[in-house]
């Protein structure tokens, strides 16, 4: 899932001044990443990778590819992908991403190490199994990423987690598996556009468990038409069922140019309170069955392993994406191609993307520059936004004082509303547990003013 909230409106969560609108929704925008793609432009100097990448350190990069094919849109879904594929099509993108892996992996340099890899989408189990063992090698043969040595986390759906390409994601080394089930009850799938049915759910989850892949991570939703808090405590427990090692809580989002979004009736309070609601009895209850809370939306079971790498922190280090919806992070730009949300552009897209020659992915060509203060909001939303907060310390080791003498107003604020944890460690920035529910508000608090003024004005497509 992305971004929440149309980029037009205003991301801004608690004002710095502890000025309050006359409404402010919890649930403004998820942040994953910042700065958003919305926030992104053409860059006219189109800067060469090999002059990007020159002088970063790259022996902790991330390696994401991304495969933009679905067998179906959700009702709720504004990832980049497209549904279904022509014949011959899954095959010229992998032969685009193979054109782009050479020059990516020639600015990189000899020296990069990749200490995490993961495929995601869309769907990247779309592609057939002998597809996948051609992902796979393109990560290991073409960018040097060693696949059964690091985390290698992988999305997938129920009717596409088959055990022949389970079977190949398992050999290849995968750690983690993530599955978008939402919810176990029919009606509710179908409420929000997902045309599924238990049985197709539960028998994908067992081939998952027989594929023997180490970490099972389900998604589920919540805030869906119809759904009840006795409905949902049905979802989580059938979930539970399964003893995945995680558990992703995600609130409904709906979203321009999306299947609900065109029914969309605006702000409603009645429905945020209903969220948080269902996220709070969802979180008391995963954390009465013995999970913890990593992040507003990460749940992981006791004692299970942990699919991130131990060297790579998303914070300092840098991400290598592949594919035309994937992000590439320097420290001093974030860049991507373009983005759409509408299934016209986004098909247009990967018709330019796998047209192109390999000398025109040696340049970066959409994206945004990174200057100290949107690096410093980077460092700090991201950790934030995990339950176990961020050490002042490190903090000022990098930036030279701490968050409170960078963010006074904003951290104020949240100390005002109860979203800052006043037991923490000393030394330690931590959201308290409501903080962390508002952590859709927390996030968009922090963004620049140039970074929600950009959103604003992109132009939804």
């Amino acid at each position: 899932m992305t971004t929440a909230t149309s980029p037009a409106a205003d991301p801004a969560g608690p004002a710095p001044d502890g000025a309050r609108s006359p409404y402010q929704s919890p649930y403004q925008s998820y942040v994953y990443a910042y700065p958003h793609k919305t926030a992104y432009r053409r860059l006219p100097e189109r800067p060469a990778l090999r002059t990007l990448w020159s002088g970063e350190k790259t022996d902790a990069l991330s390696l994401y590819l991304h495969v933009p094919f679905c067998e179906v849109r959700c009702g709720f879904c504004n990832l980049f992908t497209r549904v279904g594929a022509p014949d011959g099509l899954t095959g010229a993108y992998l032969d685009a991403l193979e054109r782009q892996a050479g020059p990516v992996r020639e600015a990189l340099g000899g020296g990069a190490r990749f200490a995490a890899a993961a495929f995601g989408g869309g769907t990247p189990t779309f592609l057939t199994a002998a597809e996948l063992e051609r992902l796979c090698d393109i990560a290991e043969e073409r960018m040097g990423a060693d696949l059964r040595a690091v985390p290698l986390s992988v999305e997938t759906s129920p009717s596409t987690a088959t055990a022949d390409r389970l079977a190949v994601l398992a050999e290849r080394g995968t750690t983690r598996l993530s599955i978008g089930v939402q919810s176990f009850v029919d009606a509710e799938a179908r409420a929000a556009v997902r045309p599924q049915r238990r049985s197709d759910v539960e028998a994908a989850l067992a081939r998952i468990r027989d594929s023997g892949i180490p970490v099972l991570n389900i998604d589920l939703i919540y805030g869906i038409e119809g759904q009840t808090a006795a409905t949902w405590r049905r979802s989580l427990d059938a979930a539970l069922a399964w003893e995945p090692e995680e558990l992703y809580l995600y609130p409904l989002y709906v979203r321009p140019l999306t299947g609900l979004g065109r029914t969309s009736p605006g702000p409603d309070p009645a429905w945020d309170e209903q969220r948080l609601a269902l996220y709070r009895h969802g979180r008391d209850h995963l954390l009465a069955h013995g999970y913890e809370q990593v992040s507003m939306r990460m749940f992981r079971r006791a004692g299970a392993p942990d699919a991130a790498s131990a060297d790579h922190a998303c914070q300092t280090d840098g991400m290598v994406g592949l594919g035309c919806g994937a992000r590439s992070y320097t420290s001093a730009l974030h860049y991507s191609f373009d983005y759409a949300v509408d299934m016209r552009r986004i098909r247009a897209i990967v018709d330019d993307y796998v047209s192109r020659p390999a000398a025109s992915f040696a340049h970066a060509e959409v994206g945004r520059w990174m200057d100290d203060d949107e690096a410093r909001r980077r460092h700090l939303l991201q950790s934030l936004l995990q339950a176990e907060g961020m050490e002042v310390a490190g903090y000022a080791a990098r930036f030279g004082a701490p968050p409170a003498e960078h963010f006074p107003a904003e951290l104020a604020a949240f100390a005002g509303r109860g979203w800052l944890d006043e037991d923490a460690a000393p030394g330690r920035l931590r959201l308290s547990a409501e903080g962390l529910a508002h952590s859709d508000a927390v996030g968009p608090a922090l963004f620049s003013p140039a970074v929600r003024a950009a959103m604003a004005a992109y132009d939804l497509r």
